[in-house]
C-alpha cells in the first residue's frame, strides 16, 4: 500500500520536483526531497492542514510564493521527468523513507552549516547541501503515523 494515494501525473510531478531540487544530490539526495514532498501530504498540521494531494504540496503558496522554490523559478522543474527519476518518485510514494528526511516537513540550502533549528523547527540532520528539519515534538504527530 503507498505512502499516500496518487495518480500517474503525480509521480511525473514528484520526480520533476526531486530533480530541480536535489539533481545535484544524487539518487538519495532526490528521495529525501520525495520524503518531504510526501510528508506535507500526510502531515494534518501547521502549514499544511489543507494539502492532501500531491499536487497541493508541490504548488502551495506561502507567504505569497511558493513552498518549493523550484516551481518559481526552475526551469529543470519545467523540462520532461526522466524515467530514472520516475522509478525515484514511485519509491518515495510507496515506501522509501530515510533519515534526515524521515519525518521532514522541510529543507533548505543555507550556503552555510545548518542551523540547529529554522523557524522553531529541530533539525533532523544534513545530506550534502540540505539540512532537513522535523515538526518539534508534540506538533504534528501525524507525520509519524503509518508508512
Amino acid at each position: 500500500m503507498p505512502r499516500v494515494n496518487y495518480k500517474s501525473s503525480d509521480v511525473d510531478l514528484v520526480a520533476r520536483m526531486m530533480r530541480a531540487e536535489a539533481e545535484g544530490e544524487g539518487k538519495q539526495g532526490m528521495l529525501y526531497v520525495g520524503n518531504v514532498i510526501v510528508n506535507r501530504v500526510k502531515a494534518d498540521c501547521s502549514d499544511f492542514k489543507d494539502v492532501r494531494t500531491v499536487e497541493d504540496a508541490i504548488y502551495q503558496v506561502q507567504g505569497g510564493n511558493y513552498s518549493f522554490e523550484a516551481v518559481q523559478k526552475g526551469n529543470l522543474f519545467y523540462q520532461r521527468a526522466r524515467s530514472a527519476e520516475k522509478r525515484l518518485a514511485k519509491q518515495a510514494l510507496d515506501y522509501w523513507r530515510d533519515h534526515p528526511g524521515k519525518y521532514a516537513l522541510w529543507y533548505f540550502n543555507p550556503y552555510a552549516p545548518c542551523p540547529p533549528t529554522w523557524y522553531d523547527q529541530p533539525l533532523a540532520g544534513q545530506y550534502k547541501n540540505h539540512c532537513y528539519y522535523e515538526p518539534a515534538p508534540g506538533t504534528c504527530e501525524s507525520v509519524y503515523i503509518g508508512g
